[in-house]
């Protein structure tokens, strides 16, 4: 095979509660990456779609270029060379795991073209280099759900040890998109450092309720363990409409709705599609009662990952 083309699903990370260790896929939005043998070494990037201009074709500066380089390293194969194609399907800084689905798509193309060399879970460390290139922290929770597929734990990065559980079959995410920009960097930076005991007391309640209403289908126990009492206080002031959003999801029958990693993205978990359909309905109504356009996104908690097209 000389040349693949690799899709690679859009993620929530986050997911209200688990700040850096928890993190899903869905079926869309996502990025397409199409990766093409050459006989020199060397990766050149051809061309970047839908970034509007934004994006670098530098290797060491592109997400998925570093990916693919650290990966050739890594087998020891630098002496092939690739031809890169980049189409991005979403917009950059959404909350949705942008710079992980490129990083993913270009590992997960490099690894099918090399014949597999490696386990689809131990391509994990090279798009995480991707991540470090996009906002200067190799974390896991969206390049792990993008490349793994379902509903994955970070319990620690040293060493690295991700959890992948099962979730409700019944289980849709709405996702909505408004036409804002948050920068990953930026929402980073206003964190608290030092966080009340009794606050990561309650955070890390909801955290083992959230997991095990995942794995044991309840719905109830999932809604209630819905709650980032940590990070949202703080990252939602930078997204307007946020409580107007949040109200009208919550009003419309979902379990819960949150930041979808550091936004301006809102997710919402459902019990069923046409709750969820209608949860995007109200979501997407209460951006626009505030003259801000948006996009929604429902979808099945996405089992695949990264599929050839």
């Amino acid at each position: 095979m000389e040349q693949v083309r690799v899709y690679a699903p859009a993620t929530v990370a986050n997911v209200a509660c688990g700040f850096d260790i928890f993190g899903f896929a869905v079926d869309r939005p996502g990025d397409e990456v199409v990766l093409t043998k050459k006989d020199t070494p060397g990766i050149i990037i051809s061309e970047i779609t839908g970034d509007e201009g934004r994006l670098p074709l530098e290797v060491h500066k592109n997400t998925a270029g570093i990916a693919i380089q650290k990966y050739l390293e890594h087998i020891g194969r630098t002496d092939q060379g690739f031809t890169m194609a980049l189409h991005k399907d979403m917009p950059l800084g959404s909350g949705l795991g942008s710079s992980a689905a490129s990083a993913v798509a270009g590992v997960f193309a490099a690894n099918e073209l090399m014949g597999k060399p490696l386990s689809q879970k131990e391509l994990l460390p090279f798009a995480m280099e991707g991540e470090r290139v996009a906002c200067g922290s190799a974390h896991a929770d969206n390049v792990g759900p993008s490349l793994l597929g379902g509903f994955v734990i970070i319990r620690s990065y040293n060493p690295l040890d991700i959890i992948e559980i099962k979730v409700p079959e019944d289980l849709f995410a709405t996702i909505v998109h408004p036409q804002v920009e948050v920068n990953t960097k930026d929402a980073r930076s206003i964190l608290e450092r030092e966080i009340p005991l009794s606050k990561t007391i309650e955070q890390m309640g909801n955290v083992a309720g959230l997991t095990a209403g995942l794995l044991l289908s309840d719905y109830e126990l999932i809604s209630r363990s819905l709650e980032d009492v940590i990070i949202e206080p703080i990252r939602s002031i930078l997204i307007p409409q946020f409580k107007e959003v949040k109200s009208a999801a919550m009003a419309a029958g979902a379990l819960g709705c949150s930041i979808s990693g550091s936004g301006p993205s809102l997710f919402a978990l459902s019990r069923g599609l046409e709750t969820a359909e209608k949860v995007a309905v109200a979501m997407t109504g209460a951006f626009k009662d505030a003259e801000i356009e948006s996009e929604a996104y429902v979808s099945g908690i996405n089992q695949r990952g990264p599929v050839v097209s």
